[in-house]
């Protein structure tokens, strides 16, 4: 398997599926996800010239921080965070995907006050129903207003830096499949623009390796790309 040839590809295809949707491909970033990768695979990619790493497991990321502290790496959490880690995730990462639920976010703001910084983070919301996947529940869109007193408190958090919103599709054989996923995520983002005026919300994480030439198409504007570049995980 090479790495940095299929980032090369991986990069192609975002640059064509952009221009094909009217997008300029360079308001879409990559974040490369290791996970169950080792920290010599995250090397490859980093040489491959992408530094936006994508992790989901604290443990495991910390062991690949330690070894490669002197790259220059930007680290996202894309996992979801338990409660009793919230400190050492604020800590450790320069970005998180995954606030998923009122008492996390609570316990991140507080630790990134503690450590007086101002966290970038992304809400995450589960808008297929799955019972297996993280996020506030909001397929339903008469849910929305219900959602939208947690959310006011979260957006008050005044050491969270709310930059956007993420999703997970369920997998589908066809990716087509997962494009009402992606368009409600931008309609959901409308949705909370218009009720917090004051935050714009400019980022969109969504799409995998298995459908992001879709989420492209909907608006994505970070790519969360793991086996399509390192791999299936074993």
């Amino acid at each position: 398997m090479d790495i940095s040839q299929n980032l090369t590809y991986v990069k192609q295809e975002i640059k064509k599926t952009a221009g094909n949707a009217g997008r300029d491909p360079d308001e879409i970033k990559l974040v490369v996800v290791t996970k169950e990768k080792p920290a010599n695979v995250v090397k490859e990619v980093l040489e491959a010239g992408v530094k936006s790493i994508g992790e989901s497991y604290l443990q495991e990321a910390v062991f690949k921080m330690e070894l490669l502290s002197d790259f220059g790496i930007e680290w996202h959490m894309i996992g979801h965070i338990q409660g009793s880690k919230a400190n050492r995730v604020a800590a450790l990462f320069d970005y998180i995907h995954s606030v998923d639920r009122l008492e996390i976010a609570d316990q991140l703001n507080q630790a990134a006050q503690d450590l007086n910084r101002v966290l970038p983070v992304l809400l995450e919301f589960n808008l297929s129903g799955e019972p297996t996947k993280y996020g506030w529940r909001a397929k339903d869109e008469k849910d929305w207003e219900r959602l939208a007193g947690d959310l006011e408190t979260v957006m008050e958090m005044s050491n969270l830096e709310i930059n956007g919103l993420m999703t997970m599709a369920p997998y589908y054989e066809d990716p087509e499949k997962a494009r009402p996923i992606f368009r409600k995520l931008r309609k959901l983002r409308n949705f909370l623009r218009g009720r917090f005026e004051e935050h714009d919300l400019p980022e969109l994480s969504m799409g995998m390796s298995g459908d992001y030439h879709v989420a492209i198409e909907e608006g994505a504007t970070i790519l969360r790309i793991g086996s399509a570049i390192v791999g299936s995980r074993t």
